[in-house]
């Protein structure tokens, strides 16, 4: 249940705000792949590889493809 909720607020974040440029934040890189990819977002987490962290988002199309996107943060940007 709580799951659920986070992926419609992320859907509905992700459908309501206008695409960002260059995706800093998570919400921000959620709504720019789900307009890309004109899809959903499914769920949506960040991850540490090395020195690096990565938005993993997952999505799927109105075709019903789900699709992974990765997005690496900036090294300015921290949550």
């Amino acid at each position: 249940m709580k799951r659920s909720l986070i992926r419609l607020c992320v859907v509905l974040l992700a459908l309501s705000m206008p695409l960002a440029l260059h995706a800093q934040t998570l919400d921000e890189a959620a709504r720019q792949a789900a307009r890309q990819y004109n899809a959903k977002v499914l769920s949506a987490h960040t991850i540490q590889e090395g020195k690096r962290r990565v938005h993993v988002i997952k999505l799927v199309t109105s075709e019903g493809v789900v699709k992974t996107v990765r997005v690496t943060v900036k090294e300015n940007q921290r949550p």
